[in-house]
């Protein structure tokens, strides 16, 4: 099994804090979610998160012009300059402040960002031949409070910026004859917003009131001219020499050709009696929009100046963070950050674009479907979400349950029944064809279900309850209660079904693990005996091994036929932990009581994963019993429990920081002890990062995980890595090649995948005529039909070739089916992975097809009806001989018809 396992996707969490961008073309819309960015493709329907992080919460983010670079900072000011194109880091700079906002100058030369009461303008990079990228051109001062806004004007030599100071103040970048510092009033709270009118000085000033003030120059752009070193330095010299009255009759000269900003309107975006505060607003320039966000959750959409309302509706029940406009101006992105919505609204047909929202509260559970391509959530707010892995949005919603999500599975090896249990003493069965609730189980008395296990035929439900101690068991076909398995003394904290025999194991508390075979109704069959208390346990795929996850940090492995131990691992130094802002003791001794609370077994069972109330993800080799890779699911600061020093500067006289209550809005409540969710109804609230619970993809080719961040996708990347088999100094390309020449077709095909190079594979197969694929796939050993296997599931997605890679798989699995059922555990990911390609591929093309089928029928019942409805002499058919001539005439004119019905409807 191959550990290359990369970062590639977070689902589950679209949109935490700061502002949206739009990307060049308004077919791509950039999302900070946390620590890091995601792109969600609009035209294809999907979603990507870079592989970048920053060291905090990401407070705004600027994209270039070109949309090749991006500006990201974070809440301290640590600033990366990125490329979007490679997705990398490209450097490094910290304000050491709060940056507010920050904004590429239209021509792209340039980037603003406000900080504290100054701004500060850099050249942007590739502007200057310096070896800085971010080179320093000026700053500038004059707020007497926090700066909040800015906006550049559209020749990129004036921008305005907007301070809590109630003032909005425009300067240029370099001295203008014109223009000096102007400062502009008119509010009576903190400016929210500016905006320049297009190819003009115009202002559009916005506070946190509502107040939208417009601003009119007498000056053009194109009269602004700039003012000439040599000349102002001469006039220096020139203005010394005169009297008093000489230089005060020439400064009124001078003032005479300076540009004036004059109040022209002043309009009011709150309605009477809404005393809800504006948070947000965006101006599209071309087309004359403006789109204020409020607290309450509703937007207004207004045309300027003559201030039309458009539209005024609401989208949220929680206040919109974050508005903006796409390039064309017909789509517009909102961000809500209280419940991690993010929508794109088309505010010409009144239609959403997009409508995504993850979990209110953390992650709890997750579940793979048989083919690889669902991944079912369960979160603290009670919600059953279904994601799709390769697009990495939500389809569909479940919000049945009224208490925290506890287990979540797929039932059946179809994989379209989705079967949860919650802490409201209901279990769930949900249909995924018709997306409704169609069983509901529940216990003879109240019980809250902490654990859920559904047998590999999908006929048996069973769930452990926390209070009673009790296994209970129901019929899915029926909904009635099989059975209630009574003998744990202590609550039941995992449940888990044998996918070979009829076995259901349980983990307890009580420190037993027991063995139930249900359907011969004779209880328990073995139990278990483990050091401390069980939190989670897992079947390996072959039914023959049991994991076992206990309270002291270990994992121990049973042999489920003799019930005798068959190793252990000691993971509670693997595991790790942070140390959180309140603890008063170091983190190596708050690792000491950390403990794997999920576990799953590899595709191929030679591997185990396990996580828990930690940052790290663990995968150890079976046989071995050693760790072979950990992951850390996340470096934000911003989260509690990610450092594992303490920080100095947080220590006072009288002790850590985070410990201290102080009155005021800035205060800090301190927690409660063995409260690890922090108090939900205080000011300041700080997750602490964990793990909830991991799975792995029945294809082996992805694993995920659920954290406090979201739903993290950790998944194998071909292309970026060079991994050789059983490779010689005399193989290379040009011998493959040279082999191919020769045609022949095995020799060359085998020495490929020895290179194993994914480019150089697809040269050679697609070199090879379709005549010869059976005769290549009878000659190919064992080894290599495992490789063209997971080649050909790679294929399948992307390559326009599909007659040709069909023919290749079904060649495959026609001559090779008796070996695969003698291998079954170890080529049992790659048919999965290759029915995942296959039933993607299927879904694309049937509805495309489906859609072209129902089309042409509706063509041709309106060419029927049309030309039924004429009569004889409107045909043109003046004499009739026989009735073959009428069918001959009718025919003619059904086709003419039909041609013309699609002509108009194309």
């Amino acid at each position: 099994m191959r550990f290359s396992f990369k970062f590639s996707n977070l689902l589950g969490a679209v949109y935490r804090h700061g502002n949206l961008n739009f990307s060049s073309d308004g077919n791509c819309i950039i999302s900070p979610v946390g620590n890091r960015i995601t792109k969600f493709d609009l035209k294809n329907n999907k979603s990507e998160t870079f592989p970048i992080e920053a060291r905090m919460n990401i407070s705004c983010v600027a994209l270039s012009p070109d949309g090749s670079t991006c500006i990201i900072v974070d809440q301290e000011g640590a600033t990366m300059l990125c490329s979007l194109i490679s997705k990398t880091v490209l450097h490094h700079l910290h304000f050491h402040r709060p940056v507010t906002a920050v904004k590429y100058s239209p021509d792209g030369k340039k980037i603003a960002l406000t900080k504290e009461t100054l701004v500060q303008v850099y050249h942007a990079p590739g502007s200057t031949r310096e070896f800085n990228p971010l080179l320093l051109h000026r700053t500038y001062y004059g707020a007497y409070d926090d700066t909040t806004c800015i906006d550049w004007s559209s020749d990129s030599r004036v921008f305005a910026v907007g301070s809590k100071d109630m003032h909005t103040r425009v300067f240029a970048t370099s001295d203008m004859e014109q223009l000096v510092i102007y400062t502009l009033g008119g509010h009576k709270d903190c400016v929210v917003s500016v905006f320049f009118e297009e190819n003009s000085l115009d202002l559009y000033s916005i506070s946190r009131k509502g107040e939208l003030v417009i601003w009119e120059c007498d000056t053009d752009l194109k009269d602004l001219r700039p003012l000439d070193s040599s000349a102002s330095n001469h006039s220096n010299k020139a203005e010394r020499s005169l009297s008093a009255e000489q230089r005060t009759k020439e400064n009124e000269s001078v003032d005479r050709n300076k540009a004036l900003y004059k109040k022209i309107a002043r309009h009011y975006l709150n309605k009477e009696g809404d005393f809800t505060q504006l948070t947000c607003a965006d101006f599209h320039k071309k087309n004359h929009m403006l789109v204020t966000g409020f607290e309450s959750g509703t937007f207004h959409l207004h045309e300027l100046p003559d201030f039309n309302l458009i539209h005024s509706l609401s989208i949220s029940n929680q206040c919109i963070a974050a508005v903006s406009f796409n390039h064309p101006g017909d789509w517009i992105g909102f961000g809500c950050s209280g419940l991690g919505q993010l929508l794109v609204w088309e505010w010409q047909s009144e239609c959403y674009v997009l409508k995504q929202q993850g979990h209110h509260n953390n992650m709890n559970c997750l579940d793979f479907s048989p083919d690889g391509q669902l991944i079912v959530t369960g979160g603290q707010d009670g919600k059953v979400k279904v994601w799709n892995s390769s697009s990495g949005l939500c389809f569909v919603t479940f919000s049945e349950h009224t208490a925290s999500i506890s287990g979540i599975t797929f039932s059946g090896k179809a994989g379209k029944v989705v079967v949860s249990s919650s802490l409201d003493g209901t279990v769930r069965a949900f249909d995924l064809h018709r997306y409704r609730n169609f069983r509901t189980f529940t216990s003879p008395h109240p019980a809250q279900f902490v654990c859920l296990a559904v047998d590999s035929n999908g006929q048996l439900v069973s769930a452990g309850a926390q209070d009673s101690f009790e296994i209970f068991v129901w019929s899915m076909q029926t909904g009635r209660l099989l059975e209630v398995l009574a003998g744990h003394e202590g609550p039941v904290s995992s449940l888990s079904f044998s996918s070979v025999a009829d076995i259901l194991a349980s983990a307890s508390w009580d420190k037993t693990v027991k063995l139930w075979n249900i359907y011969e109704h004779k209880g328990a069959r073995e139990t278990l005996q483990v050091l401390t208390d069980g939190l989670a346990i897992a079947f390996s795929p072959d039914g023959q091994q049991l994991a076992v996850a206990t309270l002291d940090g270990q994992i121990t492995f049973w042999n489920v036929q003799t019930a005798t131990q068959t190793g252990s691992i000691e993971g509670k130094t693997d595991l790790g932990g942070g140390r959180r802002e309140g603890d008063m003791v170091t983190a190596k001794t708050s690792a000491a009581a950390k403990s794997f609370n999920t576990l799953c077994y590899s595709a191929d069972g030679t591997c185990i994963l396990a996580a828990g109330k930690s940052k790290h993800v663990c995968i150890y080799n079976i046989q071995e019993q050693m760790l072979v890779k950990r992951f850390e699911v996340s470096c934000n600061l911003s989260l509690d429990a990610v450092e594992e020093m303490l920080n100095r500067r947080k220590m006072t006289e009288f002790g850590n920081i985070s410990l201290i209550e102080e009155d005021g809005d800035s205060s800090q409540a301190i927690s409660l002890p063995g409260v690890t969710k922090g108090d939900m109804s205080s000011r300041f609230f700080k997750p602490e990062v964990n793990v909830s619970g991991v799975q792995f993809s029945p294809t082996g080719r992805q694993f995920a995980a659920t954290s406090t961040e979201g739903l993290l996708l950790y998944s194998l990347d071909n292309a970026l890595t060079f991994d050789p088999f059983d490779l010689t100094l005399e193989i290379t390309p040009s011998m493959v090649r040279d082999t191919l020449h020769r045609k022949e077709w095995s020799n060359a095909l085998m020495l490929s995948f020895r290179i194993n190079e994914a480019k150089l594979i697809q040269e050679v197969v697609e070199s090879i005529p379709f005549e010869q694929v059976e005769s290549v796939c009878r000659s190919l050993p064992m080894t290599y039909i495992e490789k063209m296997l997971s080649f050909l599931a790679t294929q399948l997605e992307s390559s326009a070739h599909l007659e040709f890679y069909l023919t290749w798989s079904e060649c495959l699995l026609t001559l090779h089916c008796p070996s695969f059922q003698t291998q079954s555990s170890s080529t049992q990911a790659l048919l999965r992975s290759l029915q995942k390609s296959l039933t993607r591929k299927f879904q694309d093309l049937g509805k495309m097809c489906d859609s072209n089928r129902f089309s042409l029928q509706y063509i041709l019942t309106l060419g029927k009806q049309s030309s039924s409805k004429r009569s004889a002499s409107e045909m043109g058919i003046e004499e009739v001989d026989s009735e073959e001539d009428i069918e001959e005439q009718t025919y003619e004119m059904d086709s003419d018809s039909d041609q013309s019905n699609l002509a108009l409807l194309y």
